[in-house]
């Protein structure tokens, strides 16, 4: 049974009181993420052969799953076929291809961090990866080809956040509070989330980027290297779908919810 939450007169008089801390000051959880994302990608500093085997073992090859192949030597074995569903997140193609991984988790995975706590925010994007990597194989069933990127976490770090992001005073909202206290607005619920015009302006474009990315065949940086937009997709949906069963913060009765995501400033 939902929680019930102070009514949201009381919210407005915090909005004004005390400094307020900056939005992208980032939470230990993401700035030890992000350091293992820099410190995994030297790899690219090692020789060429050690490198390929690397993104080998660790990325995502849905070959790797083709029974009708039997003799089929990829490097890794059994086990990889259980650890690449997450390892393949961690790997990158090159610096484009991590900084802009990076740089839409600055505020995404920044709320997301905060309002999770670090372990819930990693099970969380381990679980946004493998969802991806189904997406994936699900559609490349026979491809040869390693995936690697933490696109499909990022994904759904972004869907996750949207669940509160546009609440009255959290981080996307007009009137914002501090970062703290702005990732632990009480969510909406998924169906009045999806009747939010502001959530479903997010959703098509966000859609529309990722159908022009799949159609065009738009590549990361490396010769050859297409995006992976059905395991973005994947991540997106697990993360939209899975939020409640990872969020910590207590729901807002009805009544109450509706009034939060009036984000009607009154200055001017």
């Amino acid at each position: 049974m939902d929680s019930p939450q102070n009514s949201p007169p009381d919210v407005p008089a915090e909005l004004d009181s005390g400094p307020r801390e900056p939005i992208l000051t980032l939470p230990s959880a993401l700035t030890a993420y992000i350091l293992l994302l820099a410190l995994i990608h030297l790899r690219v500093l090692l020789p060429p052969e050690l490198e390929n085997w690397t993104i080998d073992v660790f990325g995502f090859i849905p070959k790797r799953y083709d029974s009708s192949l039997l003799n089929l030597q990829i490097p890794g074995g059994s086990g990889a076929k259980v650890w690449t569903f997450f390892t393949y997140s961690l790997l990158h193609a090159n610096l484009t291809h991590l900084g802009f991984n990076v740089l839409w988790l600055l505020p995404f995975g920044s709320a997301l961090a905060r309002r999770f706590g670090a372990l819930r925010f990693y099970l969380f994007l381990a679980v946004t990866a493998a969802a991806g990597a189904l997406a994936h194989l699900v559609t490349h069933e026979h491809a040869i080809a390693p995936m690697i990127g933490a696109s499909a976490s990022v994904s759904g770090a972004m869907a996750a956040a949207i669940r509160f992001a546009f609440v009255r005073g959290s981080f996307l909202s007009f009137s914002r509070t501090d970062a703290e206290t702005a990732a632990k607005v009480p969510a909406l619920p998924l169906s009045r989330a999806l009747r939010d015009g502001r959530v479903l302006g997010f959703l098509s474009v966000w859609f529309g980027v990722n159908i022009i990315f799949g159609i065009g065949a738009i590549g990361v940086g490396s010769e050859g290297a297409t995006v992976a937009w059905q395991a973005h997709i994947g991540g997106f949906f697990a993360g939209l779908l899975l939020f409640s069963l990872f969020d910590p913060v207590p729901r807002a009765r009805g009544d109450a919810a509706d009034a939060s995501s009036r984000d009607i400033s009154t200055r001017i």
